[in-house]
């Protein structure tokens, strides 16, 4: 059943048990979870949707709903309303495309949105600009509205949320469930009028009175903790946490917490899974005036979606000490000495597992950066296998790594899980599913994608560049 953006829903499932096992070709990784889902349901994103987003001047939409393309047994089946036939949405998408094509920027307008929601009544003055990032150029310089909708299961129901803002405000913003199937209104919210449904209405009056136009409804309701709303606002508080180059050492700071409790067990397994040499990892006394500075930017990277400025520490403060193989016995090597795949593989294995935990939805940027192949099958594979993602987790990631596309029926995503970005002669980015142009199951994506069969592949003349490289090298005398 595919779900169109006016409407339909999703629900409940069993408990999951003690520890799931994850099987690779290097060994067994054991990641426990806790017994059960605690008081949320299972939760998923079907579709992102937007426009005028970064550098998404025109309407775009990421679906992750499955299709009779997918992979047996990766598509995972949720209830998209009360005794309704389940639907099947994917645990991974991988985007893909040139450089400056649009890649990250999807991802970034994702984790704008959040930081919006997460941010935009606590966050922002009365007579404060409201921090949007629109497509800058075109004729109207950045000045138009930006639209950010998305599509999710949320304890078994689905729901639709969005809202169209500008630097001035918002200008409309909405919610709906769909508990039997049709939508049922929860906010319309179209300039200075805001409607909300049948239900708590008292608690929205509240809402209504200490709302501002450069605030989002939803956040205002969080605040005041509004029993309909604050569910849906937990969600972006858990979900669309992004990962790239400049939040690395935050990243590293939520894996080194993770030493001191129950999870040092499945960090150590995953670091020793990595095939990178080590044995052991200790955990070093850090100084209490740094211990509570790390404390608060990891809460405001998990609250405010952003990342504290921690650009004056390195990985030798968290002290941290990953102990490696020899011939004699275990050492602990300086940082210097370490590896960049080594210190992206330790700052990632948190957020993974912090994911998996939840079931939640990750966003990395560049995934494949630092990291050996391999590496990037297996954090792959973490989300796309049942055994290690019982909670229906997702990764999101933008990636140059094209041996996930695979060259024949065995790949490591599937052809409805594979999207391209390209980017026009206006510089407005789009973006494409692979399923769309259906390939067969044999067919040789990867290969073909480099050929320019699939689009999202850079445009540029060799003869130019050489013509070009050839008068610079004259002129140093080489």
């Amino acid at each position: 059943m595919a779900l169109s953006h006016s409407g339909q829903t999703i629900a409940r499932s069993a408990s999951f048990g003690h520890s799931v096992r994850i099987f690779r070709n290097t060994g067994l990784v054991v990641v426990k979870t806790e017994n059960g889902q605690g008081a949320q349901g299972p939760s998923m994103l079907v579709a992102f949707r937007g426009y005028n987003v970064r550098s998404f001047r025109d309407p775009f939409e990421l679906s992750l709903q499955a299709t009779r393309l997918s992979e047996r047994r990766v598509p995972r089946e949720i209830a998209w309303r009360e005794e309704g036939r389940p639907i099947a949405v994917l645990p991974s998408a991988g985007i893909f495309g040139g450089n400056a094509s649009g890649k990250s920027n999807l991802l970034k307008a994702m984790n704008d949105m959040r930081k919006l929601v997460l941010t935009s009544f606590r966050g922002n003055t009365p007579d404060g600009a409201v921090e949007t990032h629109p497509f800058l150029l075109g004729e109207d310089e950045g000045r138009a509205p930006s639209s950010y909708a998305v599509d999710l299961v949320l304890d078994g129901i689905r729901h639709e949320y969005g809202f169209v803002v500008d630097a001035g405000g918002v200008r409309e913003e909405w919610a709906r469930s769909h508990p039997r199937g049709r939508a049922v209104t929860l906010l319309q919210r179209t300039g200075g009028d805001t409607h909300l449904g049948s239900e708590q209405r008292g608690k929205g009056r509240a809402a209504l009175e200490i709302l501002r136009p450069n605030a989002l409804f939803l956040s205002t309701a969080a605040a005041i903790n509004h029993p309909l709303f604050l569910p849906l606002y937990r969600w972006f508080r858990r979900n669309l946490t992004y990962a790239d180059v400049e939040s690395r050492t935050i990243r590293q700071a939520i894996t080194s917490e993770m030493l001191e409790g129950e999870r040092r067990s499945q960090v150590l397994a995953l670091l020793r899974e990595a095939d990178l040499g080590i044995s052991d990892v200790s955990k070093r006394a850090v100084d209490p005036e740094l211990k509570e500075r790390l404390r608060k930017v990891v809460d405001i990277f998990w609250e405010e979606a952003t990342p504290a400025d921690l650009d004056d520490l390195t990985f030798k403060d968290f002290e941290v000490g990953l102990k490696h193989r020899s011939t004699r016995a275990d050492v602990e090597l300086p940082e210097e000495d370490e590896s960049r795949g080594t210190l992206v593989w330790f700052g990632l294995v948190g957020l993974v597992l912090e994911s998996l935990r939840q079931g939640s939805v990750l966003l990395a940027d560049e995934l494949e950066a630092s990291l050996h192949p391999a590496l990037v099958d297996v954090l792959v594979d973490l989300f796309q296998s049942r055994q290690s993602n019982p909670r229906r987790a997702q990764l999101i990631f933008s990636s140059h790594e094209i041996r996930l596309m695979g060259e024949s029926a065995e790949r490591p995503l599937g052809r409805d899980q594979v999207w391209f970005t390209e980017k026009d002669n206006d510089g407005a980015s789009h973006l494409h599913p692979l399923a769309d142009l259906a390939p067969r199951r044999e067919e040789a994506i990867a290969r073909r994608y480099l050929a320019g069969r699939y689009g999202g592949t850079p445009i540029f003349s060799p003869r130019r560049l050489k013509e070009t490289a050839e008068p610079i090298g004259a002129a140093s005398g080489e």
